[in-house]
């Protein structure tokens, strides 16, 4: 049996999970302009990130990426990784597990 979910009701957290516990973690974030997640990693997965809307960068490493809205980026999750709105932004996140 599938499970649904719909974005907007997950609008009360700017980082969400959609289907907690579930495999591939699937995250909505939401992050006012100017905001920003620090650097981090996800070792063992392989991200795709899509915008949902607004204008976000995303910097993997060294190098830092724009995504607007209907951008779908795919990378590896060892890099480290800090996404910062541009605008308001929300950005869907499938974080698959390599094993």
């Amino acid at each position: 049996m599938p499970t649904k979910r719909h974005l907007a009701d997950l609008e009360t957290e700017p980082h969400a999970e959609v289907f907690p516990g579930e495999e591939p973690k699937t995250v909505r974030l939401s992050l006012d302009a100017g905001d920003h997640v620090p650097k981090h990693s996800h070792p063992g997965r392989e991200i795709v990130c899509y915008g949902i809307s607004g204008t976000a960068e995303l910097t993997l490493g060294e190098s830092t990426h724009s995504i607007e809205a209907g951008d779908i980026v795919r990378f590896d999750g060892d890099h480290d990784i800090s996404p910062r709105a541009i605008t308001d932004a929300t950005l869907l996140l499938v974080l698959a597990s390599r094993d």
